[in-house]
């Protein structure tokens, strides 16, 4: 099989010859550049300067000699930033500073800090929703943002990988708590919903616009689409399932039903990190196809439980092993039990695409990670 054979049967909910496997094809699945560096040592490999796709978050461009080495089965793209902005770094004290094409002003030590992290919130002072809908929005659709999108699509099909879209931001969620400040946010949708209303329009409003000139240059080359948000913490939902239900699910299922329009043969990818039981449900019932993570220590996300609940219904992308406690401060032995363990829960059957739960993060050595990797293929669904 090629990967996008193998991968296109794993949605399909059939075995393929051996488990896709996803390393950087979007934000969620990717690995932060420290830990990078650590794999190409790991691999034998020479150093090399190291690219950074996610700023934020400090995701490391994963090279062609890496993939090669790892046999990884799916390649990504994410739209350019509107031409308005400009990447400009600022240096205060021990910290250094950018702001985002959003507004959204974020910091990290100085000197080589791992990620940066919120400082400002532009929407932080607003006080009613007519400033909200005011706010100097960024150009979600603006032509610039596609620029050689469809031939970055079109050399990964013609390579014979299986091509994945990602979206211009995560959602209402998480931008409700960057652009309006966590506290701000959390107190809008206990007591002031139309602020938190107001935003959570503004937010589809500019997906819709973005995947829909998005999917008129690429859609009949998409195979999966990526969205995502964060409702879940490590024991419960952020919020009570009915105000999810309330205000979330439908504004979901607007964004996913206008997806669905661009590219209807695609699979829809839906991140969400934490304890998401209590509506997986819902996000079957709004169009999701995957769901990536099965954060596997967090309340209630049991792989096994998981695969016999829902494993007709969604694909699970992600959890093939603990980025929490595991892949980080476990031996390689540990890593490779719970390779394992993670494969015979959730691959039978098919609709398992195996990545780590989340991002590789910086204090992951390289051989976790070449460990994960050797245990897939020892499970007798993970070999050549």
């Amino acid at each position: 099989m090629t990967p996008r054979q193998r991968l296109l049967a794993t949605l399909a909910h059939t075995e393929p010859d051996r488990i896709p496997f996803d390393l950087s094809s979007t934000p969620v699945t990717g690995i932060h550049r420290v830990a990078y560096q650590n794999l190409r040592s790991a691999l034998g490999l020479a150093q090399r300067p190291v690219e950074i796709f996610h700023l934020m978050q400090q995701l490391a461009v994963v090279h062609d000699d890496v993939h090669a080495a790892l046999r990884t089965d799916v390649r990504g793209s994410r739209p350019l930033p509107p031409p308005a902005w400009r990447l400009e770094f600022s240096i205060d004290g021990d910290y250094e500073y950018y702001t985002d094409d959003w507004g959204i002003t974020r910091r990290r030590i100085a000197d080589d800090g791992h990620y940066f992290d919120l400082c400002s919130s532009p929407l932080g002072p607003a006080t009613t929703p007519a400033e909200i809908d005011a706010y100097t929005w960024p150009e979600a659709a603006a032509e610039p943002r596609f620029a050689g999108l469809r031939e970055r699509a079109q050399a990964i099909r013609d390579a014979g990988f299986p091509f994945v879209l990602g979206g211009i931001c995560p959602g209402m969620m998480e931008m409700g708590q960057w652009l309006r400040g966590f506290d701000n946010f959390y107190c809008d949708l206990a007591a002031d919903r139309p602020m938190a209303e107001a935003l959570c329009e503004q937010i589809i409003r500019l997906k819709l616009q973005y995947w829909t000139r998005a999917l008129e240059e690429v859609g009949d080359l998409v195979d999966v689409i990526q969205e995502g948000d964060d409702y879940g913490g490590q024991q419960s939902l952020q919020i009570q399932p009915d105000l999810w239900r309330q205000i979330f699910k439908p504004r979901l299922r607007q964004l996913l039903d206008g997806i669905r329009q661009g590219a209807p043969q695609a699979a829809l990818f839906f991140h969400s990190c934490g304890a998401v039981r209590d509506i997986i449900p819902d996000l079957i019932e709004v169009g999701v196809d995957i769901l990536n993570p099965v954060q596997v220590a967090a309340t209630g996300m049991d792989s096994k439980e998981l695969k016999r609940e829902f494993g007709d219904d969604l694909v699970f992308w992600g959890g093939g092993v603990d980025t929490q406690h595991v892949l980080p401060t476990g031996t390689p032995m540990q890593v490779a039990d719970e390779v394992r363990r993670r494969v015979d829960d959730l691959a039978p059957g098919g609709g398992f695409v195996f990545a780590a739960v989340h991002n590789i993060q910086s204090d992951v050595s390289g051989a976790n990670i070449l460990s994960m990797r050797k245990a897939l293929d020892d499970c007798g669904r993970g070999g050549a």
